[in-house]
C-alpha cells in the first residue's frame, strides 16, 4: 500500500534550476532511506542521490556532485531533489524510491529499494 508520487518536473534551460518532490503515503516515512534515480533517452537507469532515514547522511553521484542536493522533511513525508546548474545531459525521467532496509544508510543500487514512484520528466534545453 506504499505509494510514492513525484512532482516538480518540467522544461528548463541549461544553467537553470528545478526542485523535485516525492511524497510517500501508506507507511512510516522515517523508516525508509530515500533515493533518486534517473533514466535518459537511450541510456540505462542510473543512481543520482540518496539520503538516510534521519537525514544525517547523504550521497550524491559524481555526475551531480556540487549541483544537486537531496533533502527530506519527515514531518511532511517528502524527499526533495534540488537541481542547480542543469545541463542538457541531465534530461531524463527522474524517479524516487524507498528502501526499508539496506547494507548502507544511503543505498545506491536499485535492487536495494522496495518501492518506486512513477517518475517525472525533466528536460533541459541548450
Amino acid at each position: 500500500q506504499v505509494q510514492l508520487v513525484e512532482s516538480g518536473g518540467g522544461l528548463v534551460q541549461a544553467g537553470g534550476s528545478l526542485r523535485l518532490s516525492c511524497a510517500m503515503s501508506g507507511r512510516t516515512f522515517s523508516s525508509y532511506a530515500m533515493g533518486w534515480f534517473r533514466q535518459g533517452p537511450g541510456k540505462e537507469r542510473e543512481f543520482v542521490a540518496a539520503i538516510s532515514r534521519s537525514a544525517n547522511s547523504a550521497y550524491d553521484a559524481d555526475s551531480v556532485k556540487g549541483r544537486f542536493t537531496i533533502s527530506r522533511d519527515n514531518a511532511k513525508n517528502t524527499v526533495y531533489l534540488q537541481m542547480n546548474s542543469l545541463k542538457p545531459e541531465d534530461t531524463a525521467v527522474y524517479a524516487c524510491a524507498a528502501a526499508r532496509s539496506s547494507y548502507t544508510t544511503t543505498p545506491r543500487s536499485p535492487k536495494e529499494y522496495d518501492y518506486w514512484g512513477q517518475g517525472t520528466q525533466v528536460t533541459v534545453s541548450s
